[in-house]
């Protein structure tokens, strides 16, 4: 797995741009490895409990989408902005540690089953756009998939890619949630899909442990 921090034998500060050439590959590290840890992190997640609740509440999938989208890239935009900030501020060995030992918690915590609250489980007098627009994104502060963006972006130090991919992850998760509802998380066995997401998270904070400490190149 290629080190995050740097850029073309150079530390990168603030990595806002698309690399091109050789670079590319950090930047679709970045992309893949978000993608694939939010898509998993999300199955049986409250905000994919609330999608489920929200399809069956309008029955409208498409404006429910649309807002979990844009929910979606606002806040964890705003996460990625947070770990690319806190780390290019704190960007130190025992800072590397830190976010190394995030990773490891966040194994633990993704394998803790969600539960949605009975308030949240309560839509809005609003439509559905703009009930699940500020649903989704309140209910996701301080989420797992929140923190684990906010983990990835200091860890890759790249908005853009962590931003996207965290979103895609999302979207990867809550669509086929809006379309089938309860079914989708009674016929996928969560128990082994959070087992899957904790040991990404777990290999990620392994690495960086081993990265940091210089036992691997």
């Amino acid at each position: 797995m290629a080190s995050g921090f740097r850029t073309a034998g150079r530390k990168c500060d603030r990595c806002w741009i698309v690399r091109t050439g050789p670079e590319t590959l950090p930047t679709m590290e970045a992309f893949l490895t978000s993608t694939a840890i939010v898509a998993l992190a999300e199955i049986g997640d409250k905000t994919q409990l609330l999608a489920i609740v929200l399809a069956t509440r309008f029955r409208r999938p498409v404006p429910i989408i649309l807002g979990i989208l844009g929910a979606t890239i606002a806040n964890h935009f705003l996460a990625a902005f947070a770990g690319v900030e806190i780390a290019s501020l704190l960007d130190g060995q025992w800072f590397r540690y830190l976010v190394a030992a995030s990773f490891i918690l966040m194994a633990a915590w993704t394998l803790i089953p969600d539960k949605l609250d009975e308030e949240e489980e309560k839509p809005s007098r609003f439509g559905p756009l703009l009930t699940t627009l500020v649903a989704f994104f309140f209910v996701e502060m301080g989420d797992k998939t929140q923190i684990a963006t906010i983990a990835l972006g200091a860890r890759f130090h790249d908005v853009v890619a962590v931003a996207s991919g965290t979103t895609l992850g999302m979207m990867l998760a809550n669509v086929p949630a809006v379309f089938l509802g309860d079914a989708l998380v009674k016929r996928v066995s969560l128990r082994l899909v959070h087992g899957i997401a904790a040991l990404l998270f777990l290999v990620i904070g392994l690495w960086m442990l081993a990265e940091t400490a210089g036992w691997i190149g």
